[in-house]
């Protein structure tokens, strides 16, 4: 038994509306990438299986018949109907529930509009967290995680993908000696103290405190008299200790006393997407793609 319409060619009717939305044969070819010849061809097979003239053809371009001002509506339903089916047929293979982690001052607003854009009847949230929380991957309260590289816990299990690159910075206090210089050395911070977390693996303190060095003396340490990111601040400012952060890092500006100075000679810090090394996701590559289409480059990149 045919079905109705079930011969009616969607590339065909899209051709029309784009058509009759130029009124112009040439205009709408340009648009379509197609040639005009090909165009009208199309336009006319579209015409002989509905049975009726749709443009009128002149000089000055086309116009509509009474039937192709009748079928416009129609066929403009018909093309966002079939949009809406391919979106359901795919949110019927993809998760319905996805959980973006960040941390720290990290902004994935842009990727997350276009992420729901293209699932809008997934249930895409967002989750804050704080910078070393081991589990959250884990534990599946996210199913990914945008952060700073190297991670501050284990990621064995994990699997990073590079999503940009951010140098990095001295931050010390407005009085210090090295505030106002153009830029630094590593040689430049052997006298200087630099605070250490014992809960962070070897790898990630490593790299925030600048070890090994080229002379192989390891970095002093500040006293652990610390609980949150804010007194680390506190102890900038009093010049008890600096800090080495992403350039990208926009907390130290937000507070009076403090000031950033380039460091020369070092690696850059590694925006990555962490996730779930044994579990394949769609949305996890969807929101990859977010990222190359038009998400704004983060400062420090």
């Amino acid at each position: 038994m045919r079905v109705p319409g079930s011969d009616l060619d969607l590339r065909l009717v899209g051709y029309f509306t784009v058509v009759a939305e130029h009124a112009n044969f040439s205009r709408a070819a340009a648009v379509l990438h197609v040639a005009q010849p090909s165009l009208s061809r199309q336009i006319q097979r579209l015409e002989e299986h509905l049975g009726v003239r749709l443009f009128d053809r002149t000089p000055q371009g086309s116009r509509l018949t009474e039937a192709g001002r009748a079928f416009l509506p129609q066929a403009q339903a018909l093309l966002q109907a079939a949009h809406q089916a391919e979106l359901t047929a795919r949110e019927g293979v993809t998760p319905r529930e996805f959980t973006i982690g960040y941390v720290e001052d990290l902004v994935i607003t842009h990727a997350v509009r276009r992420l729901r854009h293209r699932h809008p009847t997934a249930r895409i949230r967002t989750r804050h967290l704080e910078w070393n929380d081991a589990h959250a991957l884990t534990d599946r309260r996210v199913d990914a995680l945008v952060a700073r590289a190297p991670l501050p816990f284990a990621t064995d299990r994990l699997r990073l993908t590079d999503l940009w690159t951010e140098p990095r910075v001295l931050v010390v206090s407005t009085d210090h000696r090295l505030a106002g210089k153009e830029s630094v050395t590593v040689g430049d911070l052997s006298e200087e103290v630099l605070p250490q977390c014992p809960s962070a693996v070897p790898q990630w303190s490593d790299f925030a405190r600048l070890e090994p060095r080229p002379d192989g003396v390891p970095a002093r340490s500040a006293p652990i008299d610390y609980e949150s990111f804010e007194d680390k601040l506190d102890l900038v400012a009093e010049e008890r200790t600096v800090l080495i952060l992403a350039a990208g890092d926009r907390r130290p500006q937000l507070r009076p006393g403090l000031t950033t100075v380039p460091i020369e000679g070092i690696d850059p810090v590694r925006v990555v997407l962490a996730t779930r090394s044994a579990e394949a996701n769609p949305l996890i590559d969807d929101f990859l793609n977010a990222w190359s289409s038009g998400t704004p480059a983060p400062r420090g990149r």
